[in-house]
């Protein structure tokens, strides 16, 4: 909680420094970078309320709790940043069909300076992100703002000693391409995701090889895996036992191999060869 603190407050601050150098200088390139660390500041934002929110206990009525926000602030931080994506470019067509000058030694110190900026806060968020795409989004759109800020102060450079103020436009749209290319797997992670889709980190042909492996099982079916949250994972799940004095020891190798697989909550309903309907429920 802390560190997306202290992202926040860092990334918010140097927001306000870049927008203003950038209108004062009139830089497409600045103002665009500007309008993406806001995102990303509303990213951060959104990422740690969702984290908040997961840890809270579920209720009657939500009772797996609030930790599907994480997987929804993901969708919907991956939203934004294309809507961005298409303000970019639309502003970049028009600064090329009518460029202006622009201050290339104040482009190229604001924009060195986010650098730094990003860099910090995605060597913080490198920290935390682990398997959770909710803050590895977070991470991986300031690890880009690195990567952008290094092409703004090349395109203040050049500014500064050809005089070409084009590459201004032209390098707000290698930023869009790059905010484009980092978001597109963020987005189609966190929509599947939001459709119950398997994670991308649990293997279905692994946890289908090893299910017929467990000692007990005559058969399975039924098997619907889907995300809690962006760290944790459930399953459901009926399989065929001979006889129910080993339903204890069945159950307790599926969930092994389960929780091996990345799925932390396995329901198992056990029946008897030859019966469609459920003898037993094991949880």
């Amino acid at each position: 909680m802390k560190v997306f603190s202290a992202c926040i407050a860092l990334n918010l601050l140097f927001v306000f420094v870049e927008a203003a150098v950038g209108f004062a200088c009139d830089s497409l390139g600045l103002l665009s970078d500007a309008g993406h660390n806001l995102g990303d500041v509303f990213t951060l934002v959104l990422s740690l309320l969702a984290i908040k929110m997961a840890s809270l206990h579920g209720n009657r009525h939500f009772t797996y709790g609030y930790k599907k926000s994480t997987v929804l602030v993901s969708l919907v931080n991956a939203v934004i940043l294309l809507v961005a994506v298409g303000a970019i470019i639309i502003e970049s067509v028009y600064k090329l069909r009518n460029p202006e000058p622009v201050n290339g030694v104040a482009v190229s110190w604001t924009a060195a300076a986010g650098i730094v900026v990003n860099g910090v806060t995605a060597w913080l968020l490198m920290k935390e992100s682990g398997d959770d795409i909710n803050i590895r989004g977070a991470f991986l759109h300031m690890a880009m703002d690195t990567l952008v800020s290094i092409g703004v102060v090349v395109s203040g450079l050049v500014m500064l000693y050809t005089g070409f103020y084009m590459v201004d436009a032209i390098i707000s749209l290698v930023i869009a391409a790059v905010i484009l290319f980092s978001t597109w797997s963020l987005l189609r992670e966190s929509f599947f995701l939001t459709m119950d889709a398997v994670p991308a980190s649990v293997s279905m042909d692994s946890i289908e090889k090893e299910l017929s492996e467990v000692p007990g099982v005559k058969g399975w079916h039924h098997l619907h895996i889907w995300a809690v949250s962006t760290t944790e994972n459930a399953a459901t799940l009926h399989v065929e036992i001979d006889d129910p004095v080993d339903m204890e020891t069945v159950k307790h190798g599926l969930k092994k191999c389960m929780r091996k697989n990345g799925v932390q909550h396995c329901t198992v309903e056990c029946e008897l060869p030859g019966c469609n309907c459920c003898e037993q429920e094991c949880n």
